[in-house]
C-alpha cells in the first residue's frame, strides 16, 4: 500500500508530531530495548519511565496524569486489528516504523469496520506523533521487512487486565461497544486472518493490510 509521512497533511486528522519535547534520551535508551522475530509489547519500562523525557511528556501532553511508557518492538508487516483508546497515544521511534491508521467514525454501526479505509504512514527514526484517540491503529510495520523498535506511552493502567465482566462473549451483542473491549481502556477489532486471541470480535472486513 501507499505509504506517506507522518509530515504529510493527510496525517492531520489523525494525530500531530510532536515538536515541543526533546526526545532524544528516550530515543537513545530505547536502544538497549529487545527487538524480537515477532512482535512484544511493554505496557511499562521502568528504564524508560526513569527518563527525564517522560516526565516532560506526562506535563506536555498528559496535563500530568499518570503514565505507563513501554514499547512495542519487533518485525511485522500487517496490519492484523485495530483498536482505540478514550485517550491519545504517543508513538516515538526509535528505529524508522510505519503506522496503518484510520477513523473511528468510519466504524459501523454494528462495529464492523472496511480496512480500504485505512492509510499508511512513516514515522522516521528519532520523530514522535501523538495519535489521536479516535484514531484506529495497532501495532507498527517495519521498513522494508526490518525491525522496529517504537515507545508507547499511555494512561496509566492502559491495557492491564479486565476485572469485570463484559459483553465479548456475547455473540448476540453486535450492537454493544463492549463486545469490543479486550483490555484495560483498550477497544479491539480483529482481522480474521490476524491470529488474535480467542474471543475477539473479528469485525475487520476486507484485505488483512501489508506494506
Amino acid at each position: 500500500m501507499k505509504v506517506l509521512k507522518v509530515t504529510d497533511p493527510e496525517f492531520r486528522k489523525y494525530g500531530r508530531v510532536i515538536k515541543n519535547v526533546d526526545l532524544k534520551p528516550l530515543v537513545e535508551a530505547m536502544a538497549n530495548t529487545p527487538c524480537p522475530d515477532d512482535c512484544v509489547y511493554v505496557a511499562g519500562d521502568p528504564a524508560l519511565e526513569a527518563v527525564g523525557t517522560a516526565k516532560d511528556l506526562q506535563r506536555v501532553y498528559y496535563g500530568e496524569l499518570p503514565i505507563q511508557v513501554g514499547y512495542c518492538n519487533g518485525h511485522n508487516q500487517k496490519l492484523n486489528a485495530v483498536e482505540y483508546h478514550r485517550c491519545s497515544e504517543l508513538n516515538i521511534a526509535q528505529t524508522d516504523a510505519i503506522l496503518i491508521v484510520g477513523m473511528q467514525q468510519d466504524i459501523e454501526d454494528d462495529f464492523t469496520y472496511d480496512t480500504s479505509k485505512m492509510e499508511a504512514f512513516l514515522l522516521p527514526a528519532g520523530c514522535g506523533v501523538e495519535i489521536y484517540g479516535t484514531t484506529l491503529h495497532y501495532a507498527p510495520c517495519g521498513v522494508n521487512g526490518e525491525g522496529f523498535r517504537v515507545t508507547i506511552v499511555l494512561p496509566l493502567g492502559t491495557n492491564g487486565d479486565l476485572k469485570l465482566e463484559h459483553a465479548a462473549k456475547n455473540e448476540n451483542a453486535c450492537d454493544n461497544e463492549d463486545r469490543l473491549l479486550a483490555a484495560n481502556n483498550k477497544w479491539l477489532i480483529a482481522h480474521k486472518e490476524g491470529g488474535q486471541a480467542a474471543g475477539s470480535f473479528l469485525g475487520l472486513k476486507g484485505e488483512n493490510l501489508t506494506v
